[in-house]
């Protein structure tokens, strides 16, 4: 399973903005009589595409940002639905509805139009990105744009996807992260279709309407639904792999893309596999010669990876006790698989080294409540025990975007290769190109992506980026006819804003549509 998730949402904002919704006169009540609520916009759209109902939620929304860097800011934020095909092939034929949350600051001048938001994953609730990032963006941009996220078709509240229980998703997160023996590979390729099997199961020929490509379609409805004539986007991780295919698409409606921490779009399934562990790997160095050179001394002491091994074998012995109760007050224990996990969700942002290194330490004196927390974000797990549908998005989506297939003996090869070469995480991510190699569903492969035609269209890569490594925006931006690649030399996953010299060279494009000069290379 392939997580390219950008930047990181306000924690559990999705599910608590789906319950107050949900309780809600406005979303409850039918369509006309939502149209007639004074608290009920209505986007006019284009003839053929459904218009976007709109809804003040600010007062469901402002209490749960309320203690967020940035809620200072003068922001009211609208959520909307919408339908779209089900099947392009048959637009008039059946629809699905789509959920949206836009935010707009008070005191707009010269507005532009939308902005659309996508934050990664797949799997990532567009919904919930636009909420943090108007925490979060240059005021110069939203002083010029309504900021708009959707969740994409299958994922969050749009029409998600469910076909994976949360007791498999613990196992899944519970089970050997480093699989090379038979009986852990048999157990890994037996979890694989399972999974597989209930989900084709569970939806049937449907499963494949999940996909990117469609999605893609689903943005041009949703531009011409809020008025735009040309789409500006700002796309993190997957999100650049849904932007250019957007641009593939309808290279004549871009007006301004960033595609920030891109997907390399030229690797086959095993290139793109072998590359997230290498990325990985010097994710990791790059944590442990951080903490080896802190003033105070790391946590973890002088040889970060060989701490780590030791951590594994302990968890594998005997799984680690967690200092906090899970909601049914049973103590949760943390396997090898919580504790890699845990390190990957921390390798995504540099902000979250100290966390991961003062957890790793707590864990190595028996508390593993630290990495459980690291876990649980990464995996989508809620505060009530359960889990969102971001796993499950995750991999119908993945794969209805490939016809790829790698046999199980190629797998079990690649394990014992990659787990030399890529000690901690090359045998994961070798197993994980069974998952789709077992997917039972119809697939629409992700087109090559020139975008012939388009204006020009901003790549932003990281040198340190452990997720997306920065040849996959060297090659995007090649790939692209009208491509300008801006670089960071800088650690973790994406890039803006987090650096004075890339954010002002993506505001000048978002605005004034200025594209840096190809090439350009920001320091760290």
């Amino acid at each position: 399973m392939r997580h390219h998730r950008g930047r990181r949402a306000v924690p559990a904002i999705l599910l608590a903005l789906g319950m107050v919704l949900a309780g809600c006169t406005s979303f409850a009540d039918s369509p006309a009589e939502e149209a007639s609520s004074p608290a009920a916009t209505t986007t006019v759209a284009a003839p053929d595409v459904a218009e976007i109902e709109w809804n003040d939620c600010d007062a469901q929304i402002q209490p749960l940002i309320a203690d967020q860097p940035g809620s200072d800011r003068d922001l009211r934020f609208e959520c909307g639905t919408t339908e779209v095909p089900i099947s392009y092939d048959e637009p008039e034929g059946a629809t699905l509805p789509l959920f949206l949350v836009r935010a707009v600051l008070a005191g707009q001048t010269d507005r532009i139009g939308s902005l659309l938001v996508n934050p990664g994953g797949p799997g990532g609730s567009g919904a919930d990105a636009a909420i943090g990032l108007a925490l979060t963006l240059p005021t110069e941009v939203l002083g010029r744009f309504d900021l708009v996220g959707f969740d994409p078709r299958g994922v969050g509240l749009s029409t998600p996807v469910e076909c994976i229980s949360d007791e498999t998703k613990e196992q899944m997160i519970a089970s050997e992260p480093r699989p090379v023996t038979d009986a852990q590979l048999d157990e890994a390729f037996a979890l694989a279709e399972e999974i597989a099997d209930g989900c084709a199961e569970e939806y049937g020929d449907a499963l494949g309407t999940f996909n990117t490509v469609d999605t893609a379609r689903d943005m041009d409805r949703l531009r011409e639904a809020l008025g735009d004539e040309q789409l500006s986007y700002l796309g993190y991780s997957y999100g650049t792999t849904l932007g250019s295919t957007y641009a593939e698409l309808f290279p004549d409606k871009v007006r301004a893309l960033v595609l920030d921490a891109a997907v390399d779009p030229d690797g086959d399934a095993t290139s793109d596999a072998e590359q997230s562990a290498a990325g990985l790997e010097a994710g990791f160095d790059a944590f442990a010669t951080n903490c080896v050179g802190l003033i105070a001394g790391c946590p973890i002491g002088g040889d970060p990876r060989a701490f780590v091994n030791e951590l594994l074998a302990q968890a594998a012995t005997t799984p680690i006790p967690s200092s906090e109760p899970d909601t049914d007050g049973q103590v949760r224990t943390a396997t090898p698989g919580v504790v890699l996990t845990g390190i990957v969700a921390a390798l995504y942002d540099t902000a979250s080294w100290p966390q991961l290194a003062q957890a790793l330490a707590a864990a190595r004196q028996g508390d593993s409540a630290g990495l459980f927390s690291l876990a649980d974000s990464y995996a989508g797990r809620l505060e009530d025990g359960t889990y969102s549908n971001l796993f499950d998005a995750n991999i119908a989506v993945n794969c209805a975007d490939t016809d790829e297939t790698v046999e199980e003996d190629r797998v079990r090869e690649l394990a014992a290769d990659w787990n030399t070469k890529y000690p901690l995480f090359g045998a994961g991510s070798a197993v994980g190109l069974y998952t789709c190699s077992v997917w039972d569903a119809e697939r629409t492969p992700l087109p090559e992506r020139d975008a012939e035609g388009s204006d020009p269209i901003v790549v932003v890569g990281n040198a340190g980026d452990p997720v997306t490594p920065l040849p996959g925006a060297v090659d995007l931006a090649e790939d692209l006819e009208n491509g300008v690649l801006l670089t960071w030399q800088g650690q973790g996953h994406t890039a803006y804003p987090k650096t004075d010299c890339i954010t002002a060279a993506v505001n000048a494009y978002l605005i004034n549509l200025t594209a840096p000069m190809d090439g350009l290379t920001c320091p760290a």
